[in-house]
Formats: structure tokens, C-alpha cells, sequence
């Protein structure tokens, strides 16, 4: 399908196509491959009622361990079973952006309000934070359209600092982009990589961003800012905000204006975008609701400031890769027959960085690359966070049912008259930041991203879908965005267990997406929907098959047919069929096996940890006890962490909860593998527990790099004694307990 073309605000058919969408080719094979696949499911669960209701010889211990398959094939079949509403019409989309100069001018590019959030700087360093910055503002776009707005949760002075020097930086960046079509804008990325050649003017620019990066590493290590770094009266006045009482989560509003694109050029002359820097006001006894909360009092900053129709929404880590990004989006924006009711389009989140192996699977292929193409089938991908290019009018109400804002300066439609540094502007700005203005109005449940969420970017995509807005999935071969990703297996795991129960606050809400989301985005998408709202049940099934075969052959118990029997290779399709399928999507996408056998390595060991802790600490919440809070993962990096992450060895190191399941499967996993490969080696008769022996053999090797973290290793990376001290003390109670019930 080819996108439509303007020309003056009508239709043409004489221009060239700006976009175009084709379904992949696998897609007739994933409709048949379900229809197969789904049999076999229903006769494994036949099987399962069979046997507990219908063999009159099932004892206890059978019928309890029958129960316990049952339900774990019923999660995997439930998983299964909505993941399948993304591969029924699955589409690629193609842009043309060399030939959208040739319909639109450049006077009537749309404007564009960019939002990073921040929040510590000792864990988001503001040199990463600058750079993602710098990287946004030298787009190939007209500046005076752009205008990027910085959200410091942390309320630091050094972020402020931070930003101040790159601002003096991007006088000369943004022209030295321009002069030498540097595709790399990001300038710490730009002057590692080897795609540019020396010369005076390269030499020059690196000097000036060596001298900006040592200032603000100089003050973070002091700690404070520094007399000689304050170079003027204006600069004093700024930071004298940061009075005695001033801390983290309670401080007043900070609007500083760094960069005015009326007012400000670069040694060009050109003039520069806007630069603004925003702290809300917090104090200890009104919630802030996490980014979600950041994040609309940069919409209501914005809407007083600048008002730009188009909002990118970007994590502070994630620099622009590709300059022309936004033509991309505006191949889409020109088009009569889908902007209507486009709420946003969405990029994937890539990264650089990556170990070559990937080994915490942090890629996310089937997450950002895969199964977006199956949601953009239906009516588009969910909001993930970073990337992101939203309509501003989709965030106040549906396509026909607009919710209008209390105030008319907040409204998508309002234009901005006055200057933004004049006292009227700044004075309203600071009145909309206030920690207590949302309070008794629509923001955060029908108004701006939503509330109630640790996942505000799930939450608030899956509401606007439910609204009737649609939304795109833009992946051109070149990323327009990278960003870092934790090194460490607990940073990794504290991530997820964070999303998990974000994901629970919405699946166990009123907007439960199988009830309420069918009833407004059809079946299919809320079946899509559903997938990730109950992701982390996926620690019944891991659990179970972790742990009940391996204690069950501990004590020569067989759960699994014979080899000989019919049932065995229902069994061997249902786990070929799956991970098969699963590995093909994958090494389409541009994965490779090692890959591949990594990513499905981290959900058993996701299984094992984050899933079952986030599951436990949504329960807890959910009946009252409190729970530790919002955590944020470090983007700040250590040396040897980098090195172990290089040479792709796992890192343990801290001794947490949540690495003691996992443990205790690899110890449980080893010794029945053992005790049952030495049986086979004495001739005895393994064949009713050849299946366990599979499954088990399995998990050993998926639990490799644990046993060398308990035994082979004395680097600091390694599991703590006192975690494989609980896990063996543990695991021979689980097997003494098993011993008295098998």
C-alpha cells in the first residue's frame, strides 16, 4: 500500500510515494503453523484432564503433580495463545524521505517539542544526558522548529551546569554537523568511532568538547559547583535557587531558559534551537507519579511555551543515530488518510554497546523489532518509552471525544503570542509545574500520559488505543536512535521486576486489556495487549518445569510419557514447535544463534528471578505491605563491570534475593542430571525418564555460566558465598521434603 501525497493541501498523484506497508511473507505460514500447533495444544490438555479426572487409579501424589503440569501448560498455552495476534498480519513499513522536498517546503515543517527526562545524576551521568541532547538539536531540520526540553527529577545543579556548558558547545556542533554531513551527532560517539578524518577544524571542535566534558565531571566529583565555573552575575543568580532545604524531593519549580531560538545563534550565525531546563516542584506530601508525572509537566510547560503539534518522547540515554529521523515522521504526517487519527509513530529501541554475544539478552529483538511489525498489523504498536513521536492532540481525548484542558493556554490548538522569556510565559509555566495544579483534573487518567503504572509508556499507548487512535511502526535500516544497556545481571533483572509489576497494575485494573480492552480495540488487540500485560506469569511454568522433573527423577519418579509412547512426541512437537518458531523470527530479524540461545537462556533465568520477586512484590502491594520503591537502573559504568561484560562472563556480584531461585535450579538441575546419567550408565531402565532427562540436560546447559560463577571463577563478578551458602542449604530441604512426598 502506497501512502498518499500532498501537494498545497490537496492530493496529487503525480508526486512520488512518501511511504508504503507489505505484509511479510511468513504470514500464511503463521496462521497455518497456529491452526497445527493449537491442535496439539488441546490435545496435551486433554491428556492432563485425562489423567485427573478420568483414571480412577490416581493417587495424591499423581493427581498433585498432574495439577501442577496442568496449570503450567495452561499459562504457556494462554502466552502462546495471545502472542499469536501478532503474527496473523504482520507489515513492514518503507519510507521515502529524499522525496518529500519535492511536496513540502521547509517553512511548513510541523514543529517539534522534544522531552528527555532525567532524574540522578550519579546514576544518568549529564554528560550522557548532554549528548543525547546535542545529538537531537543538530537535526536535519530547521531550528527554529525544534525545541528540547530537559526534565531534571533529581532537581541538580550540576544537571543545570551540565547543560549551560553544552549550550556554549552546541555554537559550534550544530555547524561543524551541518558543514561536514556528520551522520554521528552525538559528539562522544562521534569522536570514538573512525568514520571521520583529522583535520584543524575536527582537532578544534574535539579540544572544545574535551574542555566541556572535563568541567562537568570535575564538578560531579566535587559535588558542587565551583566559583570559577560561575562566569557571570547572571550564572550566580541562577544557581542561588539551590538554597539551604533544597534536596531531591523537595525543592520549588526550576524553569531556566538555556537556549531562545528568537534570540540565540550559532558561529554560523544561524539561529539555535530552543533549550529549556525543567525541574518541578516535589515535596514529600504530594505524589509525583514517576516519569509518567515528569512527563506532563513537560506537556503542560511545553503547551505555555511553545506548543509544538509533534512531541518526541526520548530517554536521556538514547542519542539520535540518523539526522534525517525526522523526515521519516513527516512521510507519515503528510498523508490526509492516516493523520487523522495517528496518535503516535514508534521507533525501536536499538543499542550499541552490546557484547557480541549479548548475553543478558538485552537486545529485546522479539520486544522492539519483531513483534511491533504484528501489532502494526492491527491498529500499531505500543508505546515503548523512548522514540516515540507523539501528536500532542492525542494525549487530550479520543479522535471524536477531545477532553479539553482546564486553562486554553494547555490546549493542542493554543498559539503562543509572547515571547518565551517573558514574565507572563514564565510565570504560567511555573504555575503548571506545580506539584499540587494536576490535582481534581483529568491528567494522568483521560488528559497526558496516564497514571496508576510503572510502565506509563504500556499504560498510556494501550489507553489511546482503546480511545480509537492508531498508531505506526517506523524501523529503517539505519537506527535512528541507540542508547546504552545495563552491564550487570542485577541491573538487568531489577529492570524487569520493575516492569512487571507495572505490567500487573494494569492487567489486575479496571482497564484489564482481555475485559475492557476487548470491548474497545477488538479481540485480537487486546489478546496483543494481554501478552504483556500478564508477562510475568511466565514464572509459573519456569518454575514448575524447574524444579518438579528434576525432584521427581531425584526420587526415580517418572511425570512424562515413555519414549515409546504416542504422548512423547506430542511433546518433543509442542517444545520443538515453539522454540523453532521462535528462532526463526529471531534470525530474521537479524539475530544470530548465539544470540538467539542467550535470549532464551534470560527467560528461564527472568523466570527464575524478576518475574517471580515482581509477581511476590505486586502481591504484597497489592494486600498493603509496603515494598521498596521506584528504582532507577545505572547508566553510570565501572571498569571491571565493562571488561567481565566485554568478554561476555555474567555478573553476579551482589548479593541479592533474587539470583537464590536461580541458584538453587542450576545445584537441583546438576545433581538429577548426574544421578540419572549414572543410573543410565549401570544399565537400568531410564526409558519412563528419558523426557526429564531432556528437559533437564536442557536447563544444565542453560546454566552453565551459573556453575562457573559458584565454582570457576574468584573475580569480583562471581555469585556470593552467601548466596550459594542459602541455595544448597535450600535445595537439599527441597529434596529431603520431595523424598518424604514422591
Amino acid at each position: 500500500m502506497e501512502g498518499r501525497r500532498l501537494r498545497g493541501g490537496f492530493t496529487t498523484t503525480d508526486s512520488p510515494p512518501l511511504h508504503k506497508s507489505e505484509p511479510l511473507r511468513r504470514t500464511a505460514f503463521n496462521r497455518l503453523f497456529a491452526a497445527v500447533y493449537f491442535s496439539a495444544i488441546l490435545a496435551l490438555l486433554y491428556r492432563h484432564v485425562q489423567n485427573l479426572f478420568l483414571l480412577s487409579t490416581t493417587s495424591l501424589l499423581s493427581f498433585s503433580t498432574t495439577l501442577s503440569l496442568f496449570i503450567s501448560d495452561l499459562v504457556l498455552a494462554f502466552m502462546w495463545a495471545s502472542l499469536q495476534a501478532l503474527r496473523m498480519s504482520p507489515i513492514r513499513r518503507k519510507e521515502f524521505p529524499q522525496d518529500l522536498k519535492q511536496i513540502i517546503k521547509d517553512e511548513d515543517f510541523v514543529g517539534l517539542d522534544v522531552f528527555i527526562c532525567t532524574a540522578d545524576p550519579y546514576k544518568e551521568p549529564p554528560m550522557n544526558v548532554v549528548n543525547t541532547a546535542l545529538s537531537l538539536m543538530a537535526y536535519d531540520y530547521p531550528t527554529d522548529k525544534i525545541s528540547i526540553y530537559v526534565s531534571d527529577d533529581g532537581g541538580s545543579d550540576l544537571t543545570l551546569f551540565a547543560f549551560m556548558e553544552a549550550a556554549e558547545f552546541a555554537r559550534h556542533w550544530l555547524p561543524f554537523c551541518r558543514e561536514h554531513n556528520v551522520m554521528e551527532r552525538s559528539p562522544q560517539v562521534y569522536f570514538e568511532s573512525n568514520y571521520h578524518s583529522s583535520s584543524p577544524h575536527f582537532e578544534k571542535i574535539k579540544i572544545m568538547y574535551e574542555d566541556m566534558k572535563m568541567k562537568v565531571e570535575h564538578v560531579m566529583d566535587e559535588g558542587k559547583i565551583a566559583d570559577e565555573y560561575i562566569s557571570d552575575e547572571q550564572r550566580r543568580q541562577v544557581f542561588n535557587k539551590w538554597i539551604k532545604g533544597f534536596t531531591r524531593m523537595n525543592h520549588p519549580t526550576v524553569i531556566q531558559v538555556i537556549l531562545d531560538k528568537k534570540h540565540d545563534k550559532d558561529n554560523s550565525g544561524r539561529l539555535m534551537p530552543n533549550l529549556i531546563y525543567v525541574s518541578r516542584e516535589k515535596n514529600n506530601t504530594s505524589p509525583h507519579h514517576f516519569k509518567a508525572g515528569a512527563l506532563n509537566v513537560l506537556l503542560r510547560v511545553s503547551a505555555v511555551m511553545t506548543n509544538a503539534p509533534i512531541i518526541l518522547t526520548q530517554d536521556c540515554d538514547m542519542y539520535s543515530n540518523d539526522p534525517q529521523t525526522l523526515l521519516r515522521i513527516l512521510c507519515y504526517l503528510s498523508d490526509p488518510a492516516i493523520k487523522s487519527n495517528l496518535a503516535f509513530i514508534q521507533f525501536p529501541q536499538r543499542f550499541h554497546g552490546l557484547n557480541k554475544q549479548d548475553i543478558y539478552a538485552c537486545e529485546y529483538k522479539h520486544h522492539f523489532q519483531v513483534n511491533p511489525m504484528g501489532f502494526d498489523g492491527l491498529k500499531g504498536p505500543s508505546y515503548i518509552g523512548s522514540g516515540c513521536f507523539f501528536h500532542r492532540r492525542a494525549l487530550f481525548g479520543g479522535p471524536s471525544t477531545p477532553v479539553p484542558p482546564e486553562i486554553p493556554e494547555l490546549s493542542p490548538d493554543h498559539v503562543v503570542s509572547k515571547p518565551i522569556q517573558s514574565q507572563e510565559i514564565l510565570s504560567l509555566a511555573h504555575h503548571v509545574a506545580g506539584c499540587n495544579y494536576a490535582n481534581q483534573t483529568n491528567w494522568g487518567s483521560k488528559s497526558g500520559f496516564r497514571y496508576g503504572s510503572l510502565v506509563e509508556d504500556y499504560n498510556t499507548s494501550y489507553r489511546l488505543h482503546c480511545e480509537g487512535w492508531k498508531s505506526l511502526f517506523c524501523n529503517p535500516k539505519r537506527a535512528a536512535f541507540l542508547g546504552d544497556v545495563p552491564i550487570t545481571l542485577f541491573d538487568v533483572l531489577s529492570q524487569n521486576k520493575r516492569w512487571c509489576i507495572g505490567l500487573f497494575e494494569v492487567a489486575f485494573s479496571k482497564y484489564n486489556p482481555l475485559i475492557f480492552g476487548s470491548q474497545y480495540m477488538g479481540v485480537l488487540m487486546s489478546l496483543a495487549y494481554s501478552h504483556y500485560a500478564f508477562w510475568p506469569i511466565w514464572c509459573i511454568p519456569v518454575i514448575f518445569y524447574s524444579f518438579l522433573p528434576q525432584l521427581a527423577l531425584l526420587n526415580q519418579f517418572s511425570i512424562f510419557p515413555k519414549l515409546s509412547e504416542p504422548w512423547f512426541f506430542l511433546y518433543v512437537f509442542l517444545f520443538l514447535g515453539a522454540y523453532g518458531q521462535d528462532f526463526v523470527e529471531f534470525f530474521l530479524a537479524g539475530g544470530t544463534v548465539r544470540r538467539w540461545w542467550n535470549c532464551q537462556r534470560m527467560w528461564m533465568i527472568r523466570g527464575l528471578s524478576c518475574y517471580l520477586f515482581g509477581s511476590v512484590e505486586y502481591l504484597l502491594k497489592s494486600i498493603g505491605i509496603s515494598t521498596h520503591g521506584f528504582s532507577l537502573t545505572s547508566k553510570a559504568l565501572d571498569d571491571e563491570h565493562s571488561k567481565r561484560y566485554g568478554r561476555g562472563i555474567f555478573e553476579f556480584r551482589v548479593p541479592s534475593p533474587l539470583f537464590v531461585p536461580l541458584t538453587m535450579a542450576a545445584i537441583i538441575n546438576l545433581f538429577s542430571f548426574l544421578l540419572g546419567l549414572t543410573a543410565f550408565m549401570r544399565g537400568n531402565n531410564m526409558e519412563g525418564l528419558g523426557l526429564q532427562m531432556i528437559l533437564i540436560g536442557f536447563i544444565v546447559l542453560n546454566c552453565l555460566p551459573v556453575y562457573g560463577a559458584i565454582a570457576l571463577r574468584n573475580d569480583a563478578g562471581k555469585i556470593p558465598t552467601q548466596i550459594t551458602i542459602i541455595s544448597t542449604f535450600v535445595s537439599v530441604a527441597f529434596y529431603y521434603a520431595s523424598s518424604l512426598c514422591f
